[in-house]
């Protein structure tokens, strides 16, 4: 359940990645029998108004599950600073009476069901623009919590600037970093190999 204190806020599930790595589309390969997008939206959905997605090139993966997809306004692979500026500018025109967007990859299929209470109270508490995650001493640039107003800039900075690194943007702005814990498991644990989808499936099935 959403706290009643925490603002109105929709979702943004950053899909349209080249999955090099992987050798496959990440956002369709089965986790515990279910895709990674149907995992990440589990867990995103409760905490939002709505939920968009946004796809590479190839919509057809999403097509069936009911949620709105957005791609990219910038052509060519412009990276995920692209993905959010989709997502805020799709936010502008379908939701004007919300203010906040929340921002998460795919490949987080542990995605933590305080998100978006916990981003808004720690950048409330700091006076902070803007708000992201962090787990292990590390950061997590695209799961965060964005102004929809951002969106005008976002654009120069990609646009025109040239900018991609998620850091590039938000370096020039005051940022809440907001830490979970690590272990047992962290909520942040990404999956970018075989590897790493075999020890989420492991992981999965320890967290029933």
């Amino acid at each position: 359940m959403i706290p009643p204190t925490t603002p109105p806020t929709v979702g943004l599930v950053l899909a349209g990645g080249a999955s090099r790595r992987m050798g496959t589309d990440k956002a369709t390969l089965a986790i515990a029998g279910k895709p990674l997008v149907a995992h990440v939206l589990k867990r995103l959905v409760p905490q939002c108004v709505e939920v968009a997605i946004n796809a590479g090139n190839d919509t057809r993966p999403f097509a069936g599950l009911g949620h709105p997809i957005v791609q990219d306004p910038i052509p060519g692979q412009a990276g995920p600073l692209a993905g959010i500026l989709a997502g805020l500018s799709w936010c502008a025109t379908a939701h004007p009476d919300v203010a906040w967007m929340v921002s998460s990859a795919v490949d987080t299929p542990f995605l933590p069901r305080d998100l978006v209470a916990r981003l808004h109270h720690e950048r409330a508490e700091a006076g902070a623009d803007l708000a992201c995650a962090a787990s292990g001493g590390r950061r997590h640039h695209t799961a965060a919590l964005w102004p929809v107003a951002l969106a005008a800039a976002l654009y120069e900075a990609v646009a025109t600037e040239g900018i991609r690194a998620v850091a590039g943007f938000t370096d020039r702005y005051r940022i809440a970093v907001v830490e979970w814990p690590s272990e047992p498991l962290d909520p942040f644990f990404n999956i970018n190999t075989p590897a790493d989808r075999d020890a989420a499936e492991r992981l999965s099935a320890g967290a029933g």
